[in-house]
């Protein structure tokens, strides 16, 4: 053995020795949606040498088209001989399903709070959690090169915060840091020279318990699942925090739920995280955040133990889901023409795969003809319906609701809060509107040069609310809401309501009909689609619906005159989205959502149906 060759094998079985000696740390990153939880994450890996510059936390299709953090992920950097595991969190208030179970794995939280916009809903969600777990957040102010950053003032405020929620005196001692997280620089005050991220990986190191520490690998395994993954060859996933023990590859494991019931399983594969990939080992140890395969009906919240006389951890609760519909085949005049899985065993078959890794989702599979879907938001829905019609799935939904649950008598129904941002001469309609849909103002103060707003509103009154939010602001306003519980149930609400333009034939759309129908309303076609017979076209302002005919071309004669026929102008129809479409249908409608598109539809097609039906009624 050469000289040159001896001390490479030196260096790899060094290199060995530190990598199992290392100590742990297991933090997550927390914030509102947009302050930059994700960037800060793939700077730190990249500043670590764990991932190349252009690769991001967010690799899923539909996070990198929104911009936002959908799913909750796992990774790991290597710094000053410490491994530091982190879970990337999403920062919408519809995926807190996400955030709740990630908080029991871990021992601190990075709370990532923007210089200008300071602390928002969903930053008092993540730290109403983390708080109530016992956990002492870092706090870091992120973008303070904005014109407009106020650190000191942000700073304060996060610091109400922390007592607004009742923080102890531990927790309200928090560091805090400074950013500019796009860059990838941190500092300890706001007049440092920094040029990297030391400053946070520093504190990480100085003030995250060690998780491996106190010996908890010589104690017997005990292990709780915290998020699940799905795997065409593996089946199910764990992704899981080892609190004590070594968990190896083969093991026979026990596995206990909460109710008691118990059972035992075989670890077929194991595999630690390395920046974003996995990697297949045969042991892993205490403190360490691991993946398991091999346990097929492994569930969030459950024990693996190596023994019957453990006891169980806690298990982890998740809050209950706020709206309901119905998920149904496809029976329009257009079904089959784009979708690959049409069939309602089909689509039981995919909603029964969601169950495995969406626990923020609950389905009711006792009904034939449909399925009920409840969960957290609108968003939380339509992200789930995106997947499926990009996997080629074709299937209707009906109006979204609101779950209203009964306790002791009483009916209660899901409430919200909703911070709004507006100018000021537009706050006095805003504060109308809401306060027709039930909306409690809680305060009223001036930010900047607009006017901060701060509702408590049923649900039920922000369904369909958002689109006329956006026109009543002419789009300089933005709304936040996050759900607060469940609270009495509030009556009636009024809204303003508008009918459907449904066609009454089949065809093709001509640009010389909708020139006539675009003056009734907003249309949500154009000229050349195709269409059927009670497929809606469009809205009507005054509330009732209207047939028409969008086929009828312009009757031609041998006769023209200068003046009668001018170039007809079209106003460019308003897309139909998932969101937008959810929230503007009336309950006697359905969705219609195939691979190539969304349209709106009344359940009876024909008008002879819908004026029996109605008579029905009456």
């Amino acid at each position: 053995m050469t000289h040159k060759v001896r001390r490479c094998f030196v260096f790899v079985l060094y290199l060995k020795l530190i990598t199992t000696n290392m100590e742990i740390r297991n933090i997550a990153i927390i914030a509102h949606v947009d302050h930059g939880k994700t960037t800060l994450t793939d700077r730190l890996m990249q500043q670590t040498g764990m991932s190349e510059t252009g690769v991001s936390m967010d690799s899923n299709e539909l996070e990198q088209e929104r911009g936002i953090t959908i799913y909750s992920k796992n990774t790991s950097i290597n710094y000053k001989n410490t491994k530091i595991n982190i879970v990337d969190t999403p920062g919408h208030a519809d995926f807190g399903s996400e955030v709740e179970r990630v908080l029991r794995s871990i021992d601190s939280v990075l709370l990532v709070v923007d210089a200008q916009e300071g602390p928002m809903p969903q930053t008092k969600f993540v730290l109403k959690k983390s708080l109530e777990l016992g956990l002492k957040p870092i706090v870091i102010i992120n973008k303070i090169d904005k014109p407009a950053a106020r650190p000191d003032e942000v700073q304060e405020m996060v610091y109400e915060l922390f007592l607004d929620l009742g923080a102890n005196d531990e927790q309200l001692n928090f560091t805090t840091l400074y950013s500019i997280a796009r860059d990838g620089i941190a500092k300890n005050k706001l007049d440092d020279d920094s040029k990297n991220l030391d400053p946070i990986l520093d504190v990480i190191l100085k003030e995250v318990k060690i998780a491996s520490g106190d010996n908890l690998k010589d104690n017997s395994l005990l292990i709780q699942p915290f998020n699940l993954g799905y795997d065409n060859f593996l089946g199910r996933l764990a992704i899981s925090r080892i609190y004590e023990g070594v968990i190896k590859k083969s093991q026979t494991v026990t596995i206990k739920t909460a109710d008691g019931n118990t059972r035992t399983g075989k670890i077929s594969k194991l595999f630690s995280f390395e920046g974003l990939n996995r990697k297949e080992v045969d042991q892993a140890e205490a403190g360490d955040i691991i993946m398991t395969a091999g346990l097929p009906n492994i569930y969030i919240g459950e024990t693996i133990c190596e023994n019957n006389n453990q006891e169980p951890l806690p298990a982890i609760t998740i809050d209950e889901p706020t709206i309901s519909l119905n998920f149904l085949v496809n029976n329009s005049p257009f079904a089959g023409q784009e979708g690959k899985f049409v069939t309602n065993s089909q689509i039981k078959e995919r909603l029964q795969k969601e169950l495995e890794i969406n626990v923020g989702l609950k389905i009711d599979f006792s009904e034939s003809s449909y399925y009920k879907v409840c969960g957290r938001g609108e968003m939380h829905i339509a992200i789930l319906l995106e997947n499926m019609r990009r996997e080629g799935y074709e299937i209707q939904i009906s109006q979204p609701n609101v779950i209203i649950k009964e306790e002791d008598g009483q009916k209660l129904e899901p409430f919200e809060e909703v911070i709004i941002t507006v100018p000021e001469k537009m706050s006095g309609s805003i504060i109308e509107k809401l306060s027709k849909r039930r909306g409690n103002m809680l305060s009223m103060s001036p930010e900047n040069s607009s006017i901060k707003l701060v509702f408590e509103i049923p649900t039920r009154g922000l369904l369909g609310y958002r689109n006329e939010f956006v026109v009543d602001t002419k789009g300089e306003g933005i709304i936040y809401t996050r759900v607060i519980g469940f609270k009495p149930y509030t009556g009636n609400i009024e809204k303003h309501k508008v009918g459907s333009m449904i066609s009454m034939t089949a065809g093709k759309v001509l640009g010389f009909s909708l020139y006539n129908l675009q003056d009734r309303g907003t249309l949500y076609i154009g000229a050349t689609t195709e269409v059927y017979e009670g497929m809606v076209i469009g809205n009507v302002a005054k509330g009732n619906d209207l047939s028409v005919n969008p086929t009828k071309g312009k009757q031609l004669t041998n006769v023209r005159a200068s003046g009668s026929d001018e170039a007809i102008r079209l106003t460019p129809p308003t897309e139909l989205t998932l969101e937008k479409g959810m929230s503007i249908m009336n309950n006697d409608e359905y969705l219609e959502i195939t691979p190539k598109n969304i349209r709106l539809r009344k359940q009876l097609l024909t008008e002879n149906e819908r004026i029996k039906a109605g008579r029905k009624k009456v």
